[in-house]
């Protein structure tokens, strides 16, 4: 007698969404903070002015940052899978023209298209939430998250191009050299990795929030608790992409050293701050997100403190040393604030994550510009990091006081989810 066949694993979909989510949000997030590296060429070649420069990053962030609510809802209404495939076209055009550039209004309005590549965190985090359970949302947020790694790939990518491929291009330069051969290796690839995940991921997609009405969606946004995960995303988010967009600059201008050195030494802090967040995410899981944020924050406002003190030379060893302790804070925390969100809000992580991902991106359109203005207006390049201290230590008086209230009440900060927060809290 032939056996019955074996059921499908459940697990088998659910890591086809993970690995191609993650696949497409680093690819995504390398063209979305291409300008970190590229654009200190591209500020040579255009004569750009240090304000142009740090409008061209912000720009870029910002078209990244203000629609991720729309991003999260479109994907639990309509499927991650077709909004990660959209999102990959959509940005692949753009991208591909910031080669054709002659201008700074041109590259300015690229940079404002393009940029809508970092909305696919928001969408790729619905679609990662809408297949993995509770027990291990945090962990799978977390190895979905490590794709911030991919602002390290220009980094890397960037100066090794560079240095190899001819200023003339190819094909008598209908394949464009230097800079600006970058642009249309991400295009190429943003196309492949579109025809990926279409038709590799499984069907029928998990749209959790198909057939809600609109109001529903959004009543979790009232709640003071979301404005609060907010601001701890500034911190770990915000200031992580604006830090990613900044530091080649800093390393430049402060330490004199040549480009691909200050984007290696870059990248000693955009690894541990992407690639630990599997690890957030799991210690989440395991022992809660608040512990996991003391923690964080703690670290961080040490490690600040010092970088704050205005005067002092660390060299750049000690100066990377401590900016690797910022990005290993930061790498944790994320995931640890998404951890959050599934746990309050399990049927509207789509709004609630676009939400808190949008304002921590605001957070990474606001600090590029406010650093070099500090800096400037200062006169001392510790001034950004004086910036993120008060941020980062702001961040941590509203963690314990909050705990101090919950414990005062005698309830649990992990409670079921959506129940309100009192306004205080």
């Amino acid at each position: 007698m032939t056996p019955p066949p074996a059921a499908p694993d459940p697990a088998g979909p659910r890591r086809r969404v993970l690995w191609l989510s993650t696949a497409a949000f680093t690819l995504l997030f390398a063209v979305w903070l291409m300008l970190g590296v590229l654009g200190i060429r591209i500020r040579d070649d255009l004569a750009l002015t240090p304000a142009q420069f740090d409008w061209l990053l912000a720009v870029a962030i910002l078209a990244g940052a203000l629609p991720r609510l729309n991003f999260g809802i479109w994907a639990d209404r309509y499927g991650g899978r077709l909004v990660m495939t959209l999102t990959l076209l959509i940005t692949a055009v753009p991208t591909y023209l910031v080669s054709r550039v002659t201008s700074y209004e041109e590259l300015l309005a690229c940079a404002a298209l393009f940029g809508l590549a970092g909305n696919s965190f928001t969408a790729g985090v619905a679609w990662t939430s809408a297949w993995f359970p509770a027990r291990s949302k945090g962990t799978a947020l977390g190895v979905f998250g490590a794709g911030n790694v991919g602002a390290a790939a220009t980094k890397f990518l960037a100066p090794a191009l560079l240095a190899v491929i001819p200023a003339a291009g190819f094909l008598g330069g209908a394949v464009p050299g230097g800079w600006r051969f970058v642009p249309v290796v991400y295009a190429v690839l943003l196309v492949g990795m579109a025809a990926a995940v279409w038709f590799l991921s499984p069907t029928p997609d998990r749209c959790p929030g198909r057939g809600r009405p609109m109001a529903e969606v959004l009543a979790p946004l009232r709640h003071v608790r979301v404005w609060r995960f907010s601001l701890y995303y500034v911190v770990v988010f915000g200031a992580y992409v604006a830090l990613a967009a900044y530091l080649p600059k800093y390393y430049v201008d402060v330490y004199r050293l040549d480009l691909a050195t200050a984007g290696y030494l870059t990248a000693l802090f955009i690894f541990p701050a992407s690639l630990l967040r599997p690890v957030g995410g799991w210690l989440s899981d395991r022992y809660g997100p608040r512990p996991v944020m003391y923690a964080v924050f703690l670290a961080m406002t040490a490690a600040l403190a010092v970088l704050s003190v205005p005067g002092m030379d660390l060299g750049p060893a000690v100066f990377t040393a401590l900016v690797v302790v910022v990005g290993c804070g930061m790498g944790i925390g994320k995931a640890s604030v998404f951890k959050y969100v599934p746990d309050y809000f399990p049927r509207d992580v789509g709004a609630v994550g676009g939400l808190v991902g949008a304002l921590g991106a605001v957070g990474g359109f606001i600090l590029p510009p406010a650093f070099g203005a500090l800096g400037r207006w200062a006169g001392a390049p510790q001034a950004a990091f004086v910036a993120l201290l008060v941020l980062t230590a702001g961040s941590l008086a509203w963690l314990h006081v909050t705990v101090l209230r919950i414990k005062a009440g005698g309830r649990t900060e992990r409670t079921a989810a959506v129940r309100v927060e009192p306004a205080a809290a």
